[in-house]
């Protein structure tokens, strides 16, 4: 066998681990004598790299303490501004290890209080280097009381946007030794921190070489360390000048050594002192040696992993069976998770649609309007009014419906606006009309006002703008107690732009209230005030999340205040499209409204209609008005009078959507197919209670000229037909 094996070797047939091991030995082996000599080679610029590799990390840590130093006193002065008694609390304030003085002076004022109980001023401290820590200017340099280096920072304290008073916080450089390392190349280094403007020597860490007697400042550090070339301390002090970074060999004490200047803070402090070369290039062959260990390290490794890899190949097959029923059994409890997940969505769409009281809200006015109907059934007036409010209602209940048929879309922002014109004397008409009669109920007072509103006719979804302001309206009723009152406000702000109305919308109530926490999850969905008084109100808790996800929709925004036993105040802000012909839509109005002197008595309306009793009424409703209509049951009957009839014999088309044998869309295209003049010209209205956006779409593109929703509002068929037989004409 071992022959065999030998024999393979030798004719080229080798192992693939075997193979593999000894590609990957190869590798590594000129891996690391490329590193080595690499390291051997650039040992004199590894110097200068590793030394700015270590003086950036000091830096850092440096510029990180001078930060957290500069946020803390931001944190300070933001809580100095919210107090009634600012110098009592920095009167009060312990010092620390870091922070061993805290002073503030007034705005106005040239003197201040400190927490060491002395009168403080401006005028011991020097900012006039321009020095800063983020945006806090930075005193130069100075001794304390306690004869300690120290410096200064300078913060604003804001209230309302305004400067009440600048905070001081004096900190001292002996904080920064516990952050910085311990040891630098093994105590054979040298570190100062130097203040750049006195050129003070004003902190040595510890642990960072030796220290010679003299050493206060930088001609100290010059005179002892005998670096006396005035050209090299000419160029020293033009980077210190400046800001810059400087490194320069010299020998200092008989060895040959990197002296080094590194600016912090800009240039405010610098890191000086020198680092023995020798120093530097014995971590470089504790690289190499240390790269070695690792590499036999890692082939030891290689090794046993090729071991245990060989050793759980042979347990592989045994186990891969198990493997497969566990993940067909982990696939089965997925797709049961994702079911319960489905069936949790879905129950809580149903709950939404069968709970929100949403619907509640048109459905006791057109319940109440219906009573009243009943008991003044003689007096035509009444009906009349009583008959246009339950419309109105009805209306809204239809829209209503389908927003909750469409939560899910409103959910994953899928929910696309409908925009149209409106008039904001319409949209309060249609609210009050709803919400008034809830009010009078519980005897609360509801009082409406608009004021600085420039424009009358506005584009936007009108039906989710009414869903807005019915959710808002029909919570503050709830939530006021019998007696209280209610303001629904809309507001005309200064525009942004000439093509928009900046409108806020308020409603405030004297009500219940609500506590800092709910206010918290009040635009959750299925989330309620919860308290004795409030839990007697029914509803889902959908109504503020559905509101807030419309506005921010509208790209509008909202916000409430509120407090408990005091009552509650919505605001949304929205920018509504202005109208560009104003004067054409109410010399429209005009026309409208002449339309009562104008009778459509005398025409004469071909309908498709399968349904018996929405035949019957229309015939009714149309008799009223003096129209003759002639029904037929289905499109394609439709489509065969047209064509059997004479021209001009029908003024227009009034056809149904969902009918047996031809449906309305496919008549509509049949009729306009015809090779006859009148076919392309007589108005086509589709009149089906498909009515949502993709409904309408689908109406104009089958070639209908409108498309009016049912149930039948006589208002706006009466004024539809009149537009387009008049168009026609």
């Amino acid at each position: 066998m071992k022959r065999e094996k030998i024999k393979n070797i030798l004719n080229g047939k080798v192992p693939p681990l075997l193979f593999s091991i000894i590609v990957v030995f190869f590798i590594l082996g000129m891996v690391v004598f490329t590193v080595s000599r690499k390291i051997t080679e650039e040992m004199s610029t590894s110097a200068i790299h590793n030394l700015n590799e270590s003086l950036v990390l000091i830096r850092g840590t440096i510029e990180a303490i001078l930060v957290k130093e500069s946020e803390f006193q931001k944190l300070i002065a933001q809580e100095i501004a919210t107090l009634d008694e600012p110098e009592e609390f920095v009167s009060s304030y312990n010092r620390n290890q870091t922070m061993v003085k805290m002073s503030l002076i007034l705005e106005g004022k040239t003197e201040g209080v400190s927490n060491t109980n002395e009168t403080f001023s401006e005028d011991g401290l020097d900012f006039s280097n321009g020095k800063v820590v983020g945006d806090l200017p930075i005193s130069k340099s100075y001794l304390n009381d306690m004869g300690t280096w120290a410096y200064t920072m300078k913060c604003p304290v804001v209230k309302d946007g305004r400067e009440i008073a600048s905070l001081y916080i004096e900190y001292i450089y002996d904080s920064f030794d516990e952050a910085l390392p311990k040891g630098f190349y093994n105590g054979s280094a040298m570190l100062y921190i130097m203040d750049a403007e006195s050129e003070r020597l004003v902190l040595k860490p510890k642990g960072m070489g030796e220290r010679n007697a003299g050493h206060l400042n930088l001609e100290d550090f010059y005179r002892a360390n005998r670096i006396l070339e005035e050209e090299l301390q000419k160029e020293v002090a033009e980077c210190i000048d400046q800001g810059k970074n400087i490194m320069f060999y010299h020998d200092i004490q008989g060895k040959h050594s990197l002296i080094y200047m590194w600016a912090v803070n800009d240039g405010a402090i610098y890191l000086i002192g020198y680092v023995p070369i020798e120093a530097i290039q014995q971590e470089g062959r504790t690289v190499n040696q240390n790269i070695l260990v690792v590499v036999i390290v890692m082939l030891v490794a290689f090794l046993l992993c090729c071991l245990i890899y060989y050793l759980n190949q042979r347990q592989q097959i045994k186990i891969r069976k198990e493997r497969e029923k566990e993940r067909e059994l982990h696939n089965k409890q997925l797709a049961e998770a994702l079911q319960a997940a489905q069936v949790a969505s879905n129950s809580k769409t149903m709950f939404l649609s069968n709970m929100s009281h949403d619907i509640r809200t048109p459905m006791n006015a057109i319940l109440g309007f219906t009573t009243l109907l009943a008991k003044d059934a003689e007096n035509p007036s009444k009906v009349r009014e009583y008959t246009k409010k339950i419309t109105a209602s009805g209306q809204h209940l239809l829209s209503l419906i389908n927003d909750i048929l469409d939560v899910s879309k409103i959910e994953s922002g899928k929910v696309v606006l409908t925009i149209g014109e409106f008039t904001i004397d319409d949209l309060v008409s249609s609210v009050d009309t709803i919400i008034r009669p809830m009010a009078n109920a519980k005897e609360q007072n509801l009082y409406t006002s608009v004021d600085g509103i420039r424009h009358k006719y506005l584009e936007g979804d009108e039906t989710r703008l009414n869903q807005v302001l019915i959710n808002l309206l029909s919570n503050a009723v709830k939530y006021t107690p019998k007696g209280g009152n209610i303001w629904f406000r809309l507001i005309g702000l200064e525009q942004y732009s000439s093509q928009f109305e900046h409108i806020r919308i308020e409603v405030e109530d004297d009500g219940y209230g609500m506590t800092e926490e709910y206010l918290k999850t009040i635009f959750e969905a299925f989330t309620r005030a919860e308290n004795s008084t409030t839990n007697k109100v029914q509803g889902t808790g959908l109504g503020m999340a559905i509101t807030k996800n419309i506005v921010e929709l509208m790209g509008g925004k909202i916000k409430v205040s509120s407090q408990v036993d005091k009552g509650s105040l919505f605001q949304v802000e929205l920018e509504l499209r202005i109208l560009d012909e104003q004067e054409e839509k109410e010399e429209e109005d005009k026309t409208v409204e002449d339309m009562g002197d104008f009778s459509l008595e005398g025409l004469n309306l071909l309908a498709a209609e399968d349904n018996e009793i929405n035949a019957e009424i229309l015939l009714e409703l149309l008799d009223i008005e003096g129209i003759n209509c002639e029904i037929v049951e289905n499109g394609k009957l439709a489509v065969e009078r047209f064509a059997a009839s004479e021209e001009g014999e029908f003024d227009a088309i009034l056809m149904d959507v969902q009918m047996p044998v031809m449906n309305g869309y496919e008549a509509t295209k049949a009729i306009r197919m015809l090779k006859r003049e009148d076919a392309s010209k007589i108005p086509i209205i589709a009149m089906t209670a498909n009515a949502f956006v993709e409904d309408v779409k689908e109406a104009l593109d089958a070639g209908m000229n409108v498309h009016v929703a049912k149930p039948i509002d006589m208002d706006l068929l009466r004024k539809t037909i009149y537009q387009w037989i008049e168009r026609k004409e």
